[in-house]
């Protein structure tokens, strides 16, 4: 089913095995081929659908979601049981980088790679990782808080680098954290010691899920590498070799 049609089937059954995968609605589906100032307004638009209340079920199966940007955008998504962590399913897709490199507008240029990887996807996840910014963003629109609103899915910002917000540095151990706070000063992610000797992650919000929780999922995902597993196997799989069929 293509993502653009979410929202005339909210399941897909398979006949042998019942409801597989539940396709949530693209509630506020938009245009991609669109110039920086009118995505900048979609930003600002989507920006007021964000929830960073929990809305979270029983989660079962998690997504890790990760790109390689150069000469196109691929992107991968990888699904794994929850709290086990073993790899499900993983989607690949390709998309043309036809959108400009502007900061605070890299969902634009990741974006359709990452709905096209979804669109693939039979076991649907109760929450995603993104390789990226939730709220910590100069909108409060990082790429895991864009998607998340598209897809109507919890989602979490897991981003290598802090991006509008400062803060102190988590103590040494692994398992600190300290709030991040942006110009305004409101917490809008947290610095996360995830292994030691090794620099913080910086954990946002994306959608549909707060601050504490969204740690609380990084830290209980970590096995003994300073991304989590969802992240990191969905880095993996974004930088092996591409099959011509994954475009």
């Amino acid at each position: 089913m293509n993502i653009a049609r979410y929202h005339h089937a909210l399941l897909v059954y398979n006949t042998k095995k019942g409801p597989v995968m539940p396709h949530l609605p693209v509630s506020y589906h938009h245009k991609w081929d669109v110039t920086p100032q009118e995505a900048t307004a979609i930003q600002m638009s989507l920006a007021s659908k964000v929830s960073l209340q929990p809305q979270l079920g029983a989660v079962k199966k998690v997504a890790g979601i990760d790109m390689s940007a150069k000469d196109v955008a691929r992107a991968a998504v990888v699904i794994l049981s929850y709290p086990e962590l073993e790899v499900l399913e993983v989607q690949r897709a390709e998309k043309p980088l036809d959108f400009p490199y502007v900061p605070g507008l890299l969902s634009f240029r990741e974006g359709p790679a990452i709905l096209a990887a979804f669109d693939k996807v039979k076991e649907w996840p109760d929450l995603a990782f993104f390789d990226g910014q939730g709220v910590a963003h100069p909108r409060k629109i990082g790429i895991a808080s864009h998607i998340g609103v598209l897809l109507d899915l919890p989602s979490i910002g897991v981003a290598k680098s802090p991006l509008a917000v400062r803060g102190p540095e988590p103590g040494p151990e692994p398992g600190s954290w300290t709030e991040w706070r942006n110009r305004r000063g409101e917490v809008l992610a947290a610095a996360v010691r995830t292994k030691l000797r090794t620099n913080p992650l910086y954990i946002s919000p994306g959608h549909k899920i707060d601050l504490p929780t969204a740690v609380e999922y990084v830290l209980a995902s970590c096995r003994g590498y300073r991304l989590p597993e969802p992240t990191r196997q969905a880095h993996n799989n974004a930088a092996l070799p591409w099959a011509s069929d994954e475009q």
